[in-house]
C-alpha cells in the first residue's frame, strides 16, 4: 500500500477521534445494546436494531482511523527546508488575478482537506499548480470555469 502525506496536526486530530471512539464511545453503545436486549424480543426491538447499527458504523469508523494512521507519513513542515518553495504542508497566500481576490491556504493531506477552513488537498488542482512554486511566481489551474491565476504572494512553513 502507499503511504499518505498527513501533517501532524491532522494525525492528533485522528489520534484524538480514535480515543474517543474506543474508550467513550463503544462503551455506551455496548450499554445501549445490554439495555435494548433487556427489553425482550430483538426481533422487533427498534432500540436493539439502532444500537447494532451505530456499533457497527463506530466499529467501521475504528478500522478505517487505523488504517489511515498506519499508511500515513506524517510529515513535520516546520523541519522541511524548502527554500521557499511550495511544498506540503506550507501555508501559502495567493492572489487570484482574474477575480483579485486575495486567499490564504494550507496544502493539507486529502482526509484533512476542509475548504472552509483554508486547508487545501495536495491533490486539489490549485495545489498541484503551486507545488515547486515560490514567492511572486504565477501558477494556472485548470479549473471548471477555465484557466484561473494565482500569484504567490507568501509562503511560510508553520
Amino acid at each position: 500500500m502507499t503511504k499518505t502525506p498527513m501533517t501532524i496536526q491532522g494525525s492528533d486530530k485522528l489520534k484524538e477521534e480514535l480515543q474517543e471512539r474506543k474508550t467513550k464511545l463503544r462503551p455506551q453503545i455496548v450499554q445501549a445494546i445490554a439495555e435494548a436486549r433487556a427489553h425482550g424480543d430483538l426481533k422487533e426491538n427498534a432500540e436493539y436494531h439502532a444500537a447494532r447499527e451505530q456499533q457497527s458504523f463506530n466499529e467501521g469508523r475504528i478500522r478505517d482511523i487505523e488504517a489511515k494512521l498506519s499508511n500515513a507519513t506524517v510529515i513535520d513542515v516546520t523541519n522541511v527546508d524548502a527554500a521557499g518553495k511550495v511544498v506540503f504542508g506550507a501555508t501559502v497566500k495567493i492572489y487570484n488575478v482574474n477575480s483579485e481576490e486575495t486567499f490564504v491556504y494550507r496544502i493539507v493531506g486529502e482526509d484533512e482537506a476542509d475548504i472552509k477552513s483554508g486547508l487545501i488537498s495536495i491533490n486539489s488542482p490549485i495545489a498541484r499548480a503551486l507545488i515547486g512554486k515560490s514567492e511572486d511566481d504565477v501558477a494556472s489551474c485548470d479549473a471548471p470555469g477555465g484557466e484561473i491565476e494565482y500569484e504567490i504572494l507568501s509562503v511560510s512553513y508553520v
